[in-house]
């Protein structure tokens, strides 16, 4: 079968080898779409954590059954050609975290295309526990159910409702994911970014109420900062109150710490982006709203149901979401191109 593995950063290697061996209670996933995601762009510059080369990128996943094998793997209900979304996230089922539930943030957590090799293979061989029955969606959509159920996640774990105002800043696959369910709660959404393609696509997409463009403002007051005129912004689209949740979803250590500014007094912050560094905090901003500060991993199986519901009955318009296909075999030379933000990719996906 055909592979391709990032050897070190800035290059890819596509090779041929044997198919995987299915060892009990795994099937094997013939793949066919693979989801480029910000981990894979981090992991090709060489800039993303809990990472080593060589590696298979590639944990956005959808494909077929290929095969099921044993009778604990078919216990699943899954059957050969089913069509499948993969859970990339592997974890220990032993720890603190997994036994209350909390598998996502596992103490012995392996993501595939992270930790161990992932999704860019014509087959796979996952845990039969960790693949997700795709019946009646289409392949695109199945493959980007793992990166909308991120954003799903992180506004289950805000606890946001009915009726508040939640600010998401950045407008790329995750945040846009996290506008969507923050709107399917019934939240009043805020995008925030400095690209006017992505805030046009939070509007046409995730259906935000309001736009932010940071790039644009400065201080009214007359200092010239951005995060002064980010705050005035704000307090004249909540008559002064600030947004009750602010996701960040960015994965910039300044855009982390000027977030802590943005929240209303009482209010919530999540940390949805990653970063690979410290993200410094203004002790006073953070004291005085007496802020809950939360981060926001990967995601769990009830929320990759969310999102299933979600594209199922429409609400989520999966083809305002996938701008860009390309080939398995142009990956090595046509990834850089397309995953640079000239290219105006939301999410492209790998058609193998």
């Amino acid at each position: 079968m055909k592979r391709i593995t990032c050897q070190a950063p800035g290059r890819f290697v596509a090779d041929d080898v044997p198919e995987p061996a299915r060892r009990t209670g795994e099937v094997l996933v013939r793949i066919r779409r693979v989801g480029i995601c910000g981990t894979d762009i981090h992991a090709f510059h060489g800039r993303q954590p809990y990472f080593t080369y060589p590696r298979v990128l590639g944990h956005e996943l959808a494909g077929t059954i290929a095969d099921i094998g044993d009778a604990e793997a078919r216990a699943t209900g899954l059957r050969t050609g089913d069509a499948v979304s993969v859970i990339p996230y592997l974890h220990c089922g032993e720890c603190a975290a997994c036994r209350s539930g909390r598998t996502n943030c596992c103490a012995r957590l392996q993501v595939l295309g992270v930790h161990t090799d992932g999704g860019m293979v014509e087959v796979l061989a996952v845990p039969a526990t960790h693949v997700f029955p795709a019946a009646g969606l289409t392949l695109d959509q199945a493959a980007v159910l793992e990166p909308l159920a991120i954003g799903a996640h992180a506004v289950r774990r805000s606890g946001i409702g009915s009726g508040q105002t939640a600010l998401v800043v950045g407008a790329g696959p995750i945040g846009l994911g996290v506008m969507a369910f923050a709107k399917r709660r019934g939240a009043r959404v805020i995008a925030m970014d400095i690209s006017g393609d992505r805030l046009a696509a939070a509007r046409t997409f995730a259906h935000a109420d309001e736009t932010v463009d940071a790039g644009a403002l400065t201080n009214r007051a007359g200092g010239g900062s951005q995060t002064a005129g980010v705050q005035a912004a704000l307090a004249d689209l909540t008559e002064g109150a600030f947004p009750e949740v602010v996701f960040d979803a960015t994965g910039n250590a300044r855009s982390m710490a000027d977030a802590v500014q943005y929240a209303a007094h009482g209010g919530t912050l999540v940390y949805v982006g990653l970063v690979n560094g410290d993200v410094p905090l203004s002790d006073p901003e953070f004291h005085k709203r007496e802020l809950t500060i939360l981060s926001s991993r990967n995601a769990t199986r009830e929320d990759f149901e969310t999102v299933h519901g979600a594209v199922r009955d429409g609400f989520v318009d999966v083809s305002r979401y996938v701008t860009h296909h390309i080939a398995f075999d142009d990956v090595p030379e046509a990834f850089p191109a397309i995953t640079r933000p000239e290219a105006g990719a939301i999410k492209a996906l790998i058609e193998v």
